[in-house]
């Protein structure tokens, strides 16, 4: 009975009769969603609107290395770092740096500023550099620099009005008889267009520099990922830089400059042909001065002589006197494809500027205390036709910490990339490496372990990183062999140096053994001979003279 009961309820669970609810129970109101009005095409039409680049990033700022407090402040130094730098080695100033952080009234806001005695700004040229996003000079030319895209510094001091509400403060000069420019900038969103609150002509005792002055919320650490290591990497690969930084705790400190000698400055080139894709080379033929196709070639792209240009325009069956605004999509493609199979020179490598194999060493040793350094510089090779460079050095023992992992500095042009260490293609590389052949610890697929600080700086004119925030580098195996191939280089040092210091001490412990029974064996012979004690002594003399000389 009770199991006939049990089937009968669970059919009424799926039965769609309207059941009929108990004497003494109402049945539950209905609510009527009344259908609501469908939205046309042209009401939909008038809710979009175009977006600045600006009011993008203002709410995407995490894209920008604006995601939390304590990292802001730390890229908020970097961009403005990056900037004095770049000017100062452009107008062949040896970089002088003085960066401060200090607490305000208000709880867990910093101001940061940034004095450099750079070749400073020109006066109108101020509020379009640090109050409008993808402004500047350097994203239109080949040629190595650390910033690439005018994003950084106006977008540091974007997040700095959007956290504490003030603008950005920037003082310069151009020269010892110029006036001194003084504005309060802050950035329209909706136009990307800068805002002037304040401008006027100041004091300033200094012959020509920029100073950046940005009131941001933040959070100051110390140790890794912090405005102290990076500044500290910063002096390491910019040896030729000296830094005074003051820290939010009152600490000084000071990176001195270990040589005097600038970096060789960069040359712009042209676009190497096989870095160069269809939409753009429809573009570049709609705005090329040049009057025929072959004119185009040689003049718009680097490593294109007037003989390889007809080679390649006689096999893609193009006229060499035809007009660039004559030039159909289907030619243009045909033209990408030979251009793509005709065997070229590798583009001009003076667009690159190396640290340097006894720079690297310099720089090392001024910050890090070890036994043993080297360093080594790839020759120029390219990737997507953008000339790159890789380069490594290590310190080795010393005051390093012997059982922790490897520390490992990733540079690109001259720039330390403190996040994102496991997305980049510089710590694959390394972990790639068999560090066990230069007598080191090593799980499979990881860093190594012992007392090593490892540095690895990719210079480009174009260094493909990840994302805007630039911290990791884009894997491209062309990149990826050459950071390999750096690395092993440095790692067969490493490893004659490892086994020769082992070497050593297995000498110096047989020594010790032998030192430790002189005496017995004089005693020994005493007896045995029946020598005197002035006799003893000199057997025991003369077996000290041997092993010392041994030694030597």
């Amino acid at each position: 009975m009770g199991d006939s009961e049990n089937i009968t309820n669970q059919s009424n669970l799926f039965s769609t009769a309207p059941q009929t609810p108990p004497e003494g129970d109402k049945p539950a109101p209905k609510s009527v969603r009344k259908p609501s009005h469908p939205v046309t095409a042209a009401e939909m039409a008038k809710r979009q609107r175009e977006i600045s680049i600006s009011e993008f990033f203002t709410k995407n700022r995490h894209l920008l290395g604006f995601d939390n407090p304590r990292k802001a402040l730390l890229t908020a130094v970097k961009e403005a770092v990056d900037n004095a730098l770049d000017a100062c080695e452009e107008a062949q100033i040896l970089p002088r740096l003085k960066v401060a952080i200090s607490k305000t009234e208000v709880e867990d806001r910093f101001k940061v500023v940034v004095e450099d005695n750079g070749p400073g700004i020109v006066r109108n040229q101020i509020p379009r550099v640090f109050g409008k996003l993808l402004y500047g000079s350097k994203f239109h030319r080949l040629k190595m620099s650390r910033g690439q895209q005018g994003i950084g510094i106006s977008a540091a001091g974007m997040y700095g009005h959007l956290t504490t509400g003030k603008p950005v403060c920037v003082t310069s000069r151009t020269g010892r008889n110029k006036p001194v420019s003084y504005y309060e900038i802050t950035i329209n969103t909706q136009q990307n267009e800068p805002q002037i609150h304040k401008e006027e002509v100041v004091q300033w005792d200094v012959e020509h520099g920029t100073r950046v002055e940005i009131e941001m919320e933040g959070r100051y650490i110390r140790g890794r990922q912090s405005v102290d290591e990076y500044l500290e990497q910063t002096a390491i690969a910019n040896p030729h830089t000296r830094i005074e930084y003051a820290n939010p705790d009152g600490a000084q400190v000071v990176f001195e400059a270990a040589t005097d000698q600038l970096p060789s400055e960069p040359r712009e080139i042209k676009p190497h042909p096989y870095g160069i894709e269809l939409g753009m080379l429809i573009k570049m033929l709609e705005e090329t001065k040049a009057r025929n196709i072959k004119s185009f070639l040689t003049s718009e792209f680097s490593r294109v002589s007037p003989k390889i240009a007809d080679e390649i325009l006689k096999t893609a069956r193009i006229n060499p006197t035809a007009r660039t605004s004559r030039i159909a999509r289907q030619e243009a493609d045909t033209l990408i494809k030979v251009i793509r199979e005709t065997k070229l020179r590798n583009p001009p490598m003076d667009c690159i500027s190396p640290i340097g194999q006894e720079q690297i060493i310099a720089g090392l040793k001024k910050q890090i205390k070890a036994d043993f350094y080297t360093a080594v510089s790839r020759s120029p090779a390219v990737y997507r036709g953008n000339p790159f460079l890789v380069e490594a050095g290590l310190a080795y023992g010393g005051e390093l910490d012997t059982e922790g992992t490897v520390r490992l500095l990733r540079l690109a042009n001259r720039v330390p990339l403190l996040h994102q260490q496991g997305g980049c293609i510089i710590t694959q590389g390394v972990s790639d490496v068999s560090w066990k052949a230069y007598g080191m610890s090593q799980h499979a697929g990881s860093l190594p372990v012992g007392p090593l600080v490892l540095m690895v700086h990719v210079a480009s004119v174009w260094v493909p990183f990840t994302s805007e925030s630039k911290e990791a580098i884009a894997a491209y195996p062309e990149i990826e062999k050459e950071i390999r191939l750096a690395v092993q280089e440095c790692g067969r040092m490493l490893g004659s140096h490892v086994r020769r210091r082992r070497r050593e001490a297995e000498e110096n412990k047989k020594r010790s053994y032998i030192e430790k029974y002189i005496p017995h064996i004089g005693i020994a012979l005493k007896e045995i001979l029946d020598l005197d004690d002035s006799a003893t002594e000199n057997v025991c003399s003369t077996l000290t003279c041997i092993l010392e000389r041994s030694r030597g």
